[in-house]
C-alpha cells in the first residue's frame, strides 16, 4: 500500500514563497478552494496526480514534498518529549506525530525551547565543575552552533545562489581541476591585489592555518597545510571577498537568534562556496554518475580531500538537477558529531551518541580503508553506508585532527554507487540494524543499549537476568 504523504506545512511555505494566493494555485491544479484548503491543513493527504500537477507547475522534484523532514522533526520530538519529567506519563507516537502535523511551528519553537534547556544544563554543570576547581567561569553553552546546524539541515545543505555563483566564476574565469592553484593565486592578484603566500610560521601548535591581511594584499598559508585544504582556503577567501553581500542576505533570513550563531552561519556560508568553487557542481554531478560515486577517484580527479569530496555529494540537491539524496556527518573517536547533514529520511540523534553499531565509529580502528555496510533504521528505511578515517598527518610531536567520515543513502540508489558490488542487496538479513542513539532508539531488543530508550517505561523483575539490567516494558505490562 502507498504511504499518504501530508504534506500541507511544505505546500502552504512553497505556494507563499512562489506570491501565490490559495484561491490561484487551486485553480492551476483544478480543485476546488476547500479542497486545497484540507491539503495544506492536514487534513486530507496529497493525491499522487495532485503531486504530479504541483512539482510541473512549480518546478519541483517529488522529494521536496517527501516525509524525510518530519520524520527527523517527530523523531526530535519524540526525544525531546520523553526527557524525564517526574510524573510525567510517556508520550506515544501517533500522538506526537499527531501535535506535529497540527502545530508545525509550535513543535518548532518547543524544540528550540529543549535545546536552550539543555545547553543551559550543560553550562550549569560546567560552571559547577569550574567553581569545584576554583577556576573562572566562562559560557559553555553550544548552542549557536546547534542552531546553525538545523538551519543547514533544514536547507537540505543545498544554497543555490552560492553554487550558481561559484559555478559561473569556475566557468567563465577559464578554472580547471587541473590548474585549480595557479587559477586560484591568479584570480586573487589580478581581481583583489592579494598575493598568496606560505609564510605563515607560527608553529603549528598555534592553530593558525591561513590569515588574509587586506592592508599589505597578502593571504598567508601555513607551511604544513595539504595541497587541498590550500586550495579550499583560497577558494574561501574569494568567498568571503566576492559573496559577502550574498552571504549576509542569506544569514540575515535565517532563523537564528544571535550574533554567534550568525558569525558561524557566515563562515559556514563561505565554507559551501570554497566547495563549490573547488568541485563545480554540473561537473562534479557527471563525473559522480561516471565514476559510480568512487570518491577515491573523484578525490583524484579533482585534486579534493576525501573529506570534501564526500560532503560535496551530500549538497547536490539543486532543482531538476538533483544527485543521489545522501547523508553526511564527521564523527571524533568520543563519538561527538561536528558535521551532520542529510537529504533523506536519516534521523540523527540531538543529543547523546550515535549507535555503535554504525560502521562510521568502527572506521578509527581500521585507518585508511573504507568500511562499507548495509543497515535498517528503525522505521524500517534501509541504507548504504560507507565511512572511512579522515585526518591525521601533522609534526611528530603535534596532535593530529582524526575524525571519521560517514556517507549513505537509500538503498534504492545503491546500483549508483561502487559500493554496492558484491553486496547481498535482497538478502533481508543482510542490512545491520541501527538507531539514531539509544536514547531515541526504538528498538526494544537491542543488546548494545548504553541507555534505555526515551519516553518508555521499564521492567527491572528480579526472576531473570540477560545481557542488560532491565527490559523494554510493552504496553499493558506494569513497569516500575
Amino acid at each position: 500500500m502507498e504511504n499518504k504523504i501530508y504534506a500541507g506545512e511544505r505546500l502552504r511555505r512553497l505556494r507563499m514563497a512562489r506570491g501565490m494566493t490559495q484561491a490561484r494555485l487551486a485553480v492551476m491544479l483544478r480543485l476546488s478552494p476547500s479542497y486545497l484548503n484540507q491539503i495544506e491543513r492536514d487534513q486530507r493527504p496529497l493525491p499522487r496526480e495532485v503531486l504530479n500537477r504541483l512539482c510541473a507547475l512549480l518546478d519541483v522534484a517529488p522529494d521536496y514534498f517527501a516525509e524525510s523532514d518530519e520524520l527527523r522533526r517527530l523523531g526530535d520530538l519524540r526525544e525531546a518529549l520523553a526527557n524525564p519529567v517526574p510524573g510525567a506519563e510517556p508520550v506515544e507516537l501517533a500522538e506526537a506525530h499527531a501535535a506535529l502535523r497540527a502545530a508545525p511551528g509550535v513543535a518548532a519553537r518547543f524544540l528550540a525551547l529543549h535545546r536552550a534547556y539543555r545547553a543551559l544544563e550543560e553550562e550549569h554543570r560546567a560552571l559547577r565543575a569550574r567553581l569545584a576547581d576554583d577556576g573562572p567561569a566562562g559560557p559553555a553553552s553550544r548552542l549557536p552552533y546547534d542552531e546553525v546546524q538545523d538551519w543547514v539541515q533544514s536547507c537540505l545543505n543545498h544554497f543555490p545562489a552560492l553554487d550558481e555563483a561559484a559555478e559561473r566564476l569556475f566557468e567563465s574565469g577559464g578554472f580547471s581541476a587541473q590548474t585549480l592553484r595557479t587559477d586560484l593565486e591568479r584570480h586573487l592578484q589580478v581581481r583583489h591585489g592579494i598575493a598568496v603566500a606560505e609564510t605563515l610560521r607560527e608553529g603549528p601548535d598555534s592553530g593558525v592555518l591561513w590569515r588574509l591581511d587586506r592592508a599589505a594584499g597578502r593571504l598567508l598559508l601555513a607551511e604544513e597545510v595539504a595541497p587541498e585544504s590550500r586550495l579550499f582556503y583560497m577558494a574561501h577567501v574569494v568567498g568571503l571577498l566576492e559573496q559577502e553581500g550574498a552571504i549576509d542576505r542569506m544569514v540575515a533570513g535565517a532563523p537564528l537568534s544571535g550574533a554567534d550563531a550568525r558569525a558561524l552561519a557566515r563562515v559556514g556560508l563561505a565554507n559551501y562556496y570554497a566547495g563549490a568553487l573547488m568541485l563545480p557542481y554540473r561537473r562534479f554531478r557527471a563525473a559522480a554518475r561516471e565514476l559510480r560515486h568512487d570518491v577515491e577517484r573523484m578525490q583524484r580527479r579533482f585534486g579534493a580531500s576525501f573529506e570534501q569530496v564526500c560532503h560535496r555529494l551530500s549538497t547536490l540537491q539543486r532543482p531538476g538537477e538533483e544527485g543521489v539524496p545522501f547523508y553526511f556527518l564527521k564523527v571524533d573517536v568520543a563519538g561527538n558529531v561536528s558535521k551532520r547533514s542529510s537529504a533523506t529520511r536519516f534521523h540523527f540523534a540531538l543529543f547523546g551518541g550515535a549507535c555503535p553499531l554504525w560502521n562510521v565509529h568502527q572506521a578509527f580502528a581500521q585507518p585508511g580503508r573504507i568500511l562499507v555496510q548495509l543497515a535498517r533504521t528503525p522505521d524500517g528505511s534501509t541504507y548504504l553506508c560507507m565511512a572511512r578515517m579522515v585526518g591525521g598527518g601533522g609534526g611528530y610531536l603535534s596532535l593530529p585532527r582524526e575524525g571519521a567520515v560517514g556517507l549513505g543513502c537509500d538503498i534504492a540508489h545503491a546500483g549508483e554507487l561502487v559500493y554496492a558490488t558484491g553486496l547481498a542487496l535482497d538478502d533481508r538479513q543482510a542490512p545491520v540494524p541501527i538507531g539514531p542513539g539509544c536514547r531515541a532508539c526504538e528498538r526494544a531488543d537491542c543488546r548494545h543499549r548504553a541507555m534505555p530508550p526515551a519516553g518508555h517505561r521499564l521492567d527491572v523483575g528480579t526472576a531473570e537476568r540477560g545481557l542488560l539490567p532491565y527490559r523494554i516494558a510493552r504496553p499493558g505490562s506494569p513497569g516500575t
